[in-house]
């Protein structure tokens, strides 16, 4: 009875309480317990933010609660700080050391892991700031970095745990026996004529009438310099002189476009 009443008088102290009790008395495992139980909320909140990277919610969810019982046996209370402030850091550190030593299929250097979570919080700012995607050069830009690190650690995001082509597809659909291999398209290499198509209509009405006509003519109907200029009737020169203005204008847009 008498342990009956010890644990309805915890239940009934607020967390501060229990710490100092905890503190005082680290093999009082029902304070433990309790404050456990009363914090589970931090590890359900946290390993939530790591849903679909490749592993299931139930093993991220049992890294995060032991980490949750290490934060509790370290916590000081007389440090001053609140407990959700400490146990924080601690829960997200053991989730992502979880990912970085266990979760890699193919072995990824250490360099470039830490690379991609740099990538992956820089794209967060730079889209809440600019208010639009941001580019590979944007990102490189801004943690320092060459574009072709940025590109290799993104590559290197698909050595997370891959999912066999073989599962079924687990969307909405009536028809349950769909796998994933069934939903990979062909590539439709006409899909590229389209975009460059739309890129040139674009970046033709940048033009003048002139230069519409030799970037036409030149580039599409391969007439040569000496034919445009006598159709012109203007210098060889002027010709070439053009020319090389829209080929940098050509140049300028698409490195715009990237």
């Amino acid at each position: 009875m008498k342990n009956v009443a010890n644990a309805t008088n915890y239940l009934n102290m607020d967390n501060k309480e229990l710490f100092k009790i905890y503190s005082n008395d680290k093999n009082n495992k029902e304070v433990r317990n309790i404050l456990i139980e009363k914090h589970l909320y931090l590890v359900n909140l946290l390993a939530k933010k790591y849903i679909n990277k490749g592993v299931e919610f139930e093993d991220i969810y049992q890294v995060a609660s032991l980490a949750l019982i290490y934060a509790i046996d370290r916590y000081d209370i007389t440090k001053g700080f609140e407990f959700s402030s400490f146990a924080t850091p601690t829960i997200i550190g053991e989730i992502k050391k979880y990912f970085r030593d266990k979760v890699w299929t193919l072995r990824v250097p250490r360099r470039v892991q830490e690379l991609g979570k740099k990538i992956s919080e820089a794209k967060v700012f730079l889209e809440q700031q600019n208010k639009k995607h941001p580019k590979v050069k944007d990102i490189a830009n801004y943690i320092g970095c060459s574009e072709e690190d940025v590109l290799e650690a993104m590559e290197a995001s698909y050595g997370y745990k891959p999912i066999s082509l073989d599962s079924s597809s687990n969307d909405d659909s009536e028809d349950k026996e769909i796998k994933l291999i069934d939903k990979i398209g062909q590539e439709e290499n006409s899909f590229a004529n389209i975009e460059q198509k739309d890129f040139v209509n674009k970046f033709i009405e940048c033009l003048n009438e002139l230069e519409v006509k030799i970037f036409k003519d030149r580039f599409f109907l391969d007439k040569t310099q000496a034919t445009i200029a006598k159709e012109l009737e203007i210098s060889q020169m002027t010709v070439s002189r053009l020319e090389k203005k829209i080929v940098e204008k050509l140049r300028k847009e698409y490195e715009k476009n990237i």
